[in-house]
């Protein structure tokens, strides 16, 4: 059980007007390599931090080399100030050699119900899940970060873990901070990457290494655990894009990602 919240774990400190200390904890990792959304949102705490615009809208990064659990810095760049929005380059830096290259929008989150939005929740999301990842994967890999946060599955989702993949290349579920610590904009960043990787319901693998996540944060959740849908699409030439669908407690859609990874089977 995690004795610390993410917004510690994801937490910077000013050294700079442009740069940042950040300490990347070796309990957010898969096989000792920090997940891919946990090292974005350190990026996006420095991107937003005393800012006009106070909340993350897009971002987009790309995972140029795993960096280590321990210290590290951010690097940040204002590339257009605007009224409704601002754009920022920010960097992930380790022993001099950038890990992350990351491009945010930021801008202030509107509240209200959409005009449109196209889907709900599948209904299996309204059950309570039951099933709770284990901290190893089907391979046998550990897995810190599963002590920390509590993904729990569907029924049809969780017999990944216990039967086998069933080949649709789905997993549902909800997921919870340390302790049911309320989801920001930028925790939600880390969110659409929390899941295992979607292709355990198709093939069991190793380690699934993120190269580009591009994320949308459409609204402030409501308090409560976050209601996700992850897909994979294509597995081809070493690599799969999957999309992930992230809605909080009152079915509203609150964030959606889609990222290219690396894959051996």
């Amino acid at each position: 059980m995690s004795t610390t919240t993410f917004a510690a774990v994801s937490a910077v400190k000013r050294r700079s007007p442009d740069g940042f200390d950040a300490d990347i904890s070796p309990q957010w990792t898969i096989g000792g390599k920090p997940n891919g959304g946990y090292l974005l949102s350190l990026i996006a705490r420095a991107a937003v931090a005393e800012r006009e615009h106070p909340d993350v809208l897009a971002a987009s990064a790309h995972y140029l080399r795993s960096p280590d659990p321990g210290p590290a810095e951010v690097e940040i760049e204002t590339l257009r100030t605007g009224r409704g929005s601002s754009q920022v380059r920010g960097r992930l830096v380790q022993n001099g050699k950038t890990a992350v290259e990351a491009l945010f929008t930021v801008g202030t989150l509107a509240e209200g119900e959409p005009y449109w939005q196209d889907g709900l929740p599948d209904p299996r999301l309204d059950v309570e899940p039951s099933f709770r990842v284990p901290g190893t994967t089907p391979l046998g890999l550990p897995v810190a970060i599963m002590d920390e946060i509590e993904i729990r599955l569907d029924p049809d989702s969780a017999r990944v873990f216990t039967d086998g993949p069933s080949g649709r290349g789905e997993l549902l579920g909800h997921l919870t901070l340390p302790g049911g610590e309320p989801f920001d904009p930028v925790s939600l960043l880390f969110a659409v990457d929390a899941f295992p990787p979607a292709t355990f319901d198709i093939s069991p693998s190793g380690w699934v290494p993120t190269l580009e996540l591009t994320a949308y944060v459409r609204a402030h959740p409501a308090p409560g655990p976050l209601r996700v849908q992850h897909r994979a699409h294509l597995i081809t030439d070493g690599r799969v894009d999957e999309s992930c669908h992230v809605w909080d407690s009152t079915g509203k859609l609150v964030a959606q990602g889609t990222q290219l990874a690396g894959i051996r089977l």
